[in-house]
Formats: C-alpha cells, sequence, structure tokens
C-alpha cells in the first residue's frame, strides 16, 4: 500500500499514470476560493510541482470561501500560505510561489516549463491574458468562474480552441463576486470539477476535457455541459501590461478621480461618454480601466468609429 494507491488501481491511471503526474509541472493562478479546493487536490494526487501565482493577502471577509486559510493567517500571503499547505499535504510535491499579479508582462515567465495552467484567478484581464498566451504556446488552460450560486469550469488551447473563441465579446452579467456575493460550495463545487480537468487532461484520458465546458447552476440544481471543439480563433483587443506601455503611446484614462488615480502620468482622463470626440491617431491608443470590462466596451466603441490600435490596460485598485 502507497499513497496513491487507490487512484492507481484505476486501470486508466496506473502506475505510469502516477509517474505522468509526478513529472507535470502546473501553474495555479489564483489561491483564493476556487485554489483552496485546486491546490490540495493536485498535491493529494502527486502532481510534482505546482507553481502558486497571487499578489494578495488574507482577508476576513476571504474566510467562508477560501478554506486553507485560518484567522490566525489574516495579513499573510495567500500563495506563500497554500504552498506550505501543499508541500505539508504531500511531502513529494514541490511548490514555489509568485506574489504579483498575472499580466500581460509576467505571463511569459510564469509559463516557462509548463505543462498545465489552470485559472483560478476570478479577474477578467487575468482569464484573457493567459488564454491568449496559453493559445501561443499550446499550453492546456483550465478554466473556471464563479459567482452567487452558479459558474462554469472548462478546458481551453493545448490545440482545442481558446478561451477567447468562446467568449469573443464582453460578458453580459459584469459582476464580481465582491459586487454580486457568493457562497462557499459553490466555489467549492467549481474548484473540485476544475481540478479533475486538470488531473483528465494531465493523464491523458478520454474523452479530453479540452473542448468541454461544464456550466453548474446550484440555485436551481442543474448541471449541463457542451463541446466547443468548432469554435473559430478571433484576434479581439489585447491586454497590455503597464511596464509595456511606451511613453509614445496615448492612454486614456477611463476611471474617474474619485475612483483612482492615473493608472501612468502621461495619461489623459477621459469619460466613456466622451469618447466620440477622441481624434483618431496613427499610434497605438492604450485604455485603462480597473478590470478590462470598461477598456474593453470602449474599445468596440472606438473600433467601430475607425480607430486602430486599441490595446486594454486592467490597472486594478491602484
Amino acid at each position: 500500500m502507497n499513497r496513491y494507491a487507490r487512484q492507481e488501481q484505476l486501470a486508466e491511471v496506473g502506475p505510469a499514470g502516477q509517474r505522468r503526474l509526478r513529472a507535470a509541472r502546473v501553474l495555479v493562478v489564483g489561491c483564493g476560493g476556487l485554489g483552496a479546493t485546486v491546490i490540495p487536490a493536485l498535491a493529494g494526487a502527486g502532481v510534482g510541482h505546482l507553481h502558486l501565482m497571487d499578489p494578495d493577502r488574507v482577508e476576513e471577509s476571504n474566510l467562508h470561501r477560501q478554506t486553507l486559510f485560518r484567522q490566525s493567517d489574516i495579513g499573510r500571503s495567500k500563495a506563500v500560505l497554500a504552498a506550505q499547505m501543499a508541500m505539508a499535504l504531500n511531502p513529494e510535491v514541490s511548490a514555489s510561489t509568485q506574489m504579483v499579479r498575472l499580466d500581460a508582462a509576467s505571463v511569459v515567465g510564469a509559463l516557462k516549463g509548463i505543462d498545465l495552467v489552470l485559472d483560478a484567478a476570478d479577474s477578467f484581464a487575468a482569464t484573457y491574458v493567459l488564454s491568449d498566451a496559453c493559445r501561443d504556446l499550446a499550453v492546456p488552460l483550465i478554466s473556471a468562474s464563479v459567482l452567487g450560486r452558479s459558474g462554469y469550469v472548462g478546458g481551453f488551447c493545448g490545440g482545442a480552441p481558446s478561451y477567447r473563441a468562446v467568449f469573443p465579446d464582453l460578458p453580459t452579467d459584469r459582476q464580481t463576486c465582491a459586487e454580486a456575493g457568493v457562497l462557499g460550495p459553490v466555489v467549492a463545487t467549481l474548484g473540485a470539477l476544475q481540478a479533475q480537468m486538470a488531473l483528465s487532461c494531465l493523464l491523458g484520458l478520454a474523452p479530453s476535457p479540452l473542448g468541454q465546458m461544464m456550466q453548474v447552476d446550484l440555485a436551481n440544481w442543474r448541471v449541463s455541459s457542451f463541446r466547443f471543439d468548432g469554435a473559430e480563433e478571433v484576434a479581439g483587443h489585447g491586454f497590455v501590461a503597464t511596464s509595456q506601455v511606451a511613453l509614445q503611446d496615448r492612454v486614456i484614462e477611463l476611471r474617474p478621480a474619485e475612483e483612482a488615480a492615473l493608472a501612468l502620468p502621461q495619461a489623459t482622463r477621459v469619460p466613456a461618454t466622451d469618447l466620440t470626440s477622441l481624434p483618431k491617431i496613427s499610434g497605438r491608443t492604450v485604455l485603462a480601466c480597473r478590470s478590462g470590462l470598461r477598456a474593453w466596451a470602449a474599445a468596440d466603441q472606438l473600433a467601430a468609429a475607425g480607430h486602430r490600435d486599441l490595446v486594454l490596460l486592467a490597472a486594478g485598485d491602484g
């Protein structure tokens, strides 16, 4: 008997599958609610190396759904705590951390040597940045999102269509968990499905979770799924990091002054209602807001008016 005896009993796993898990290197972006289920599930299964990426620290309002953490952990790094827990749970697993926000600059280094990515960040911009990078590098991406009492999880890239191919337009519901609320068990349910998709992908099980999406509605006790293998890739609006903005770029700050300071010193604050007055330029226009949602909507409006070379900057709460 050994640590993995029960899963090795499965014919589709066996010793060979366990060796595949041990050799795997997985990037988990987000150590919050989804990560609280995903990270111990992967560590317990024997995934060899987990690279955990999260800039945040534990807050009391996290604890009802981020069950990796305790009251005494408030103020401490989520990524560091999650890594310590993973290695304590399974000494055969190694874990590394990055206490930085995933953006268009940090994604390149984060994906180096990675076999699979799990998007557990609950960030509109991070999902598209990850998807674009994973699509270009042919790295599988398992992405999940939860709001209220429902959510979805899907397998993208790695030979399947990207997240952008399936969701080329702005979401109809633009609320966040902080705005709309969420129940902890719903997050755990989606996190468990996300971990199962990840293990199935690493083991090469059939049918593959790539190109598959599951929707879970626990308000009405419904679960549905569909395949999206035929979704066509689209270009869409790309995201940039603050460090990638050049001095010659035109930067439009969409947040009002009472919400945030300018994302960059050279930015010009322009209300979304005044975008039609912007002159067309030959250079690049950077549209900045907190999450990227307002910037995306502004880019759609400007593109329809004939503007070109538009990129988005999700500046966060800073």
